[in-house]
């Protein structure tokens, strides 16, 4: 996104940005962000003064960004302390984040960007990422086109894209869980309960979702805490013909649990079915399995995941790492709200004050604001590098 003399350039800390010291905020807030406190070196929140759409509602910082952030209060070079203990990629990267953030201007030519309008080269996209990825670029075009200016409404619609209508008829045939289950062929004596029971034993979850663990002792995640994540998506309309294959298919591939979907308008979402898996090999091991007993199936496709087979059928996630930018009250991110959030206020803060002396489009803006956080977003996949800023 910003070339590689970045580090030599001047900068300035925002003037539209405050920063505030964790004590300080309101009384809700802190209740709601108490767990960061557990970092001993958490220092604050960084947030727009005027409440403008941005990333998050504000920015988790620690005491060395905070210190960033004062020292650039009156414009200049980096200070040398921050290469040296960050290494030259890595401050890079954290300043490229902060720029295109708006926390931090960099000056070209006599005044100071952030944002879209810093933005000083682009790549062309390949195009090897299949049809889940120009979903997700449809998505992505969609949400530039809404006229909606909160991050929250609009990551939710981008989260929906590809999602099918519930409509009257789907209304009718699944008014309930129950009648989901029988479906499914997994409600009382159902063709599929046998297979069902044999492998599986219910795990509580609260709705939307109907939810099992394997009756083998398996771990959902790493030791480091990482769980990756499998998604099928046929059409709704194969799901009830399909769903004993799928059941045979996760068995076989040895997932720790699954869930699914506990409505009409749960079937309906692109990511109506979940695996979860403690690591890539053996997620991509049960890919292959399932591939093979699933082949032909039509598929839905779920954008912002990285497509394994199928036209979509099968794609995989990671659930997202402890992020530096929060929502208050916002919950729990799972993989692709953790991409959505910042893909909307990406979308949104590229319409903002600067957007006029932009040269690039609002969703070219979100695509290069998250690789800065270590996704390939020719065919959305998270990088290593991502879960260790965590």
């Amino acid at each position: 996104m910003f070339h590689a003399t970045l580090l030599d350039r001047t900068f300035r800390a925002n003037p539209r940005f405050e920063l505030v010291l964790f004590d300080r905020l309101q009384p809700e807030e802190r209740e709601a962000l108490r767990r960061l406190r557990e970092d001993p070196g958490f220092y604050g929140i960084l947030r727009p003064r005027d409440g403008a759409a941005g990333v998050g509602a504000g920015k988790a910082v620690d005491r060395d960004t905070a210190l960033l952030f004062f020292t650039l209060r009156e414009a200049g070079p980096l200070p040398a302390y921050l290469r040296a203990v960050l290494g030259e990629a890595a401050a890079g990267q954290t300043v490229a984040r902060l720029v295109a953030d708006g926390v931090l201007e960099i000056e070209q030519e006599g005044a100071f960007l952030s944002g879209a309008a810093a933005i000083e080269s682009r790549r062309e996209r390949g195009e090897a990422g299949g049809r889940l990825a120009e979903l997700s670029l449809a998505a992505l075009r969609y949400g530039q086109a809404l006229a909606l200016g909160d991050p929250l409404r609009l990551s939710w619609r981008l989260y929906g894209y590809n999602r099918r209508p519930l409509t009257p008829r789907w209304q009718r045939l699944l008014p309930s869980a129950a009648a989901v289950q029988a479906h499914l062929g997994i409600g009382p004596g159902g063709a599929n309960r046998s297979l069902l029971d044999r492998h599986w034993a219910p795990s509580s979850l609260a709705d939307p979702w109907l939810s099992w663990r394997s009756r083998r002792p398996e771990p959902s995640s790493s030791e480091e805490g990482i769980t990756f994540k499998l998604y099928v998506s046929p059409a709704p309309e194969a799901l009830a013909g399909s769903f004993g294959a799928i059941l045979a298919a996760l068995a076989a591939a040895r997932a720790a649990q699954f869930k699914i979907g506990s409505s009409a308008a749960g079937l309906l979402r692109p990511d109506k079915i979940v695996a979860y898996f403690p690591s890539f090999e053996r997620l991509a091991a049960a890919a292959e399995r399932a591939g093979d007993r699933l082949a032909g199936m039509p598929a839905q496709g779920v954008p912002f995941t990285s497509e394994i087979a199928g036209d979509g059928l099968l794609s995989w996630g990671m659930d997202p790492p402890a992020s530096e930018w929060t929502a208050l009250a916002k919950g729990a991110e799972s993989w692709r709200l953790w991409l959505t959030h910042r893909l909307a206020g990406a979308l949104l803060s590229a319409r903002g004050p600067a957007a006029d002396i932009a040269e690039v489009e609002p969703w070219r803006f979100a695509l290069e604001r998250v690789r800065l956080e270590g996704i390939d977003t020719d065919s959305w996949t998270p990088g290593g590098g991502l879960w260790r800023q965590g």
